[in-house]
Order: structure tokens, then sequence, then C-alpha cells
């Protein structure tokens, strides 16, 4: 019988298909301790690379995947999931996360879930920031400033800092709103650039919860 060699793939890819249509819904991607979840529950799990940490699909949209076979390739690193999928597959709301005709040069189908009601409007953004890599430079501002330089990316960041302090200063809530906004998005920019999840970020704070300041502080200059 053939068995995964976790020593030897410590992450492998997970196919995952609609078990009553064939319809491939994902790929993604399980370390031992998602597998040994996964057969446990009966349920999909994955681990995130983005967030470097194990979830559950659908753990925030409530669009689970019950596993109805797991079946593993002939080289024991790959691993095909036939799952009744709750819901929608993917993050852009469609059920399959395979849905651009390269050939074509378009997408088809429309999503039919509202995900930024589901995930959040920061994660729907950081995953919009994360599309537009590969978009034109002359029609999307986003993939300007993922394309150019670095250091220019950076200035905006700095700049829409400084503008956000200054609205601060002057008391004016409207304006501490917007450039609030702004910044957020030019800080999500600079982390798509580095392929950092925000989910990361999140997990950093959570972290921090009943550690005071000084403490927080102290343990990074001791580090």
């Amino acid at each position: 019988m053939i068995e995964i060699d976790w020593q030897k793939t410590p992450l492998i890819p997970a196919i995952v298909q609609d078990a009553d249509t064939g319809e491939v819904l994902m790929l993604a991607y399980m370390n031992k301790e998602a597998f040994e979840k996964s057969r446990e529950t009966g349920y999909a799990h994955y681990y995130s690379r983005s967030r470097q940490r194990l979830w559950k699909k659908g753990e925030t949209s409530g669009h689970t995947q019950q596993i109805v076979q797991m079946l593993l390739d002939c080289d024991g690193d790959t691993l095909l999931l036939k799952v009744h999928q709750q819901g929608v597959a993917c993050h852009t709301g469609r059920k399959s996360c395979f849905f651009t005709d390269i050939g074509a040069g378009e997408t088809t189908g429309e999503p039919q879930v509202d995900t930024t009601a589901l995930y959040g409007v920061i994660d729907t953004l950081y995953h919009t920031i994360l599309e537009r890599k590969n978009a034109d430079p002359k029609s999307s501002y986003t993939a300007k400033l993922l394309q150019g330089k670095e250091n220019s990316m950076l200035k905006k960041v700095v700049e829409e800092a400084g503008e956000f302090c200054f609205a601060v200063k002057d008391n004016d809530e409207n304006e501490i709103i917007y450039e609030c906004a702004d910044l957020t998005y030019h800080v999500l920019v600079a982390l798509g650039r580095k392929e950092i999840s925000p989910d990361r970020i999140k997990q950093e704070l959570a972290r921090r919860f009943g550690i005071s300041g000084i403490e927080e502080k102290n343990s990074r200059n001791d580090g």
C-alpha cells in the first residue's frame, strides 16, 4: 500500500473535485496535521502557505467541503479529494477556482456569492490586489504599484502615513477616515508584493492579547 512520506514531502497538493459532477473545484495544500484532521473530521482541512497555519475550508464563509473519498496518486505525493461542496469553493464567489480561459483571455461565469460580506473587506481587497499582479499597469493603478520599483511603492506608504497623521493632527474626522483607508490600501499592496496575508497580521495581534506593550517590546529586544 502506498503511503505519504511526510519527511520527504511535508506539504503536498490536494486537488478537490465535486463528487457528484466531477468538476475540479480548487487546488490546496495539506501537511500531515491537515491530512489527519481531514480524515478525523470528514471535512477538508488545509495548510495555508500564505497564512502559514492550518485552516478548515469554510471556517469563515461556512462553505465547507464534506469528504466523500480521498485518493492518493501513484507517487504518494498528491491527493485527490472528492467532496460535497457546501456553497462555493472559490473566494471570488464562483463555484470553482478555475474560471479564467487563457485561450480566450477572459473569465467565465459570474460570482454566485458576494464574498465581501463573508470574508470582510480587508481579505477581499487583499485577494483583489493579488489578482492585479499580472494586469496591465497602464489600466490598473494597483498593477503599476506591484510591477514598478519597490521604492516607489514604499514611498506611497510613507506619503499616506504622513497624510493620515496630519489628518489626525487637524482633528478632521472625515479626512482621518479617508486617509486611513488610503493608508490601509497601500499597506495591503506592500503586503501583496511580499505575499504576506493580512491573516498573519491578525495572528500577530491575537498573540499580543494579554501581553503588555512593555513586555512585548522587551521580548523583541531580547530576541
